[in-house]
């Protein structure tokens, strides 16, 4: 089973709905905006027809940038609580304007986002560890950057690859070629390919199963096995996939996300049914629960969140090619793979490691 056209516009409706007057759009009202579940809500926006919203989201996000590319992590009601900026969340406004690009193919909007997304990238690649993975965060006081968290989250830096083939194709489209992105970008995907042991260990949270084949830097038959390796951790059938491995919690976002990794790989069947199996959690009025505690038969926290509907609303287009945004995830239209060059890992560089994913990564437009 998935939504009709109908459910998905009620379900972004529902985004649109908490959206605060400055364009920012928080987890719930009230709550924080950080600019990653922000752009994915503007994403969702997008596929669900509420396009002005979703400009001003994008203008949010324009206007909020600081100097060096970041955005701080944590904002309520226009109140900075979290000053830090945090790599992963900074990246991903390239991911949302190539996914605008894609939906609506308007060149002037991309010339007004390009500023932002070479700011944002930028501050990113300035990140990287020798490794090859991007340090997560860094501190702020006194309205200034400050020291580096300088380890590696698994989930994050697989959706900064996502970014950085999202920005490479945005450069191109710009006619600004960035060789130190793509740089990265193969530094980054063989870490993600050969040294997952040097991230952070999170294994108990299910985004760092599934997040390497999500922003695509693991596919083909390495990404089948890796997602075999936790299925039975994880998913839990008729309900969905645990957040936490060790809590008997299941959570709309996460699904979603495993429902566009599996159909990035052409697993469709197993897409549906688990795209299926989370809609326990869709309210009368299109809006999404965060997650279902089983034992207990109860929503937790009570709390219908933005994130998730636009989880919901992605992984509906992706899996019935609803717009021309469908690919975001798949990543036929991305820049293509990046080569391994310049490792600083003690690997032997160019050895075409990178070529078992770029086979199903040609670009198509």
């Amino acid at each position: 089973m998935s939504l009709t056209r109908a459910q998905v516009e009620q379900t972004a409706a529902s985004i649109a709905a908490m959206q605060e007057p400055s364009g920012a759009v928080p987890w719930t009202p009230g709550e924080h905006t950080d600019v990653w579940n922000h752009l994915e809500s503007a994403m969702a926006l997008m596929v669900g027809g509420q396009r002005d919203a979703a400009e001003r989201a994008f203008a949010w996000a324009r206007e909020t940038q600081r100097a060096d590319g970041s955005w701080p992590m944590k904002i309520v009601v226009g109140e900075v609580e979290d000053h830090s900026g945090e790599t992963n969340m900074s990246a991903y406004v390239a991911v949302a304007t190539w996914h605008h690009w894609l939906v609506a193919r308007d060149e002037a909007f991309v010339r007004r986002m390009w500023p932002t997304v070479r700011r944002a990238l930028d501050f990113v690649v300035g990140m990287q560890l020798p490794f090859g993975g991007v340090a997560w965060s860094q501190e702020w006081a006194h309205g200034e950057p400050g020291p580096v968290n300088a380890e590696a989250l698994l989930a994050g830096s697989s959706s900064i690859y996502h970014s950085l083939r999202a920005g490479v194709a945005l450069a191109e489209l710009a006619g600004e070629p960035q060789v130190d992105w793509e740089l990265t970008g193969g530094r980054l995907g063989h870490a993600l390919r050969e040294h997952r042991d040097l991230f952070l260990d999170k294994s108990t949270f299910s985004m760092d199963w599934y997040y390497p084949v999500l922003g695509g830097a693991v596919r083909g038959p390495e990404a089948h096995a890796l997602l075999a390796e936790r299925w039975d951790t994880f998913v839990e059938p008729g309900l969905g996939i645990r957040c936490v491995s060790e809590n008997p919690w299941v959570t709309g976002a996460e699904t979603c996300e495993l429902v566009m990794a599996l159909d990035a790989l052409g697993d469709r069947a197993r897409a549906l049914q688990l795209l299926a199996d989370m809609q326990h959690l869709r309210t009368d009025e299109g809006a999404y629960w965060t997650g279902y505690v089983f034992p207990d038969g109860v929503n937790w926290p009570v709390e219908q969140t933005t994130y998730t509907a636009a989880a919901v609303v992605l992984a509906v287009d992706q899996v019935t090619d609803g717009t021309p945004g469908a690919d975001i995830m798949r990543g036929t239209t991305l820049a293509p793979d990046f080569a391994e060059l310049g490792l600083e890992c003690g690997c032997p560089s160019g050895d075409g490691s990178a070529d078992r994913v770029a086979g199903v990564s040609g670009r198509t437009s």
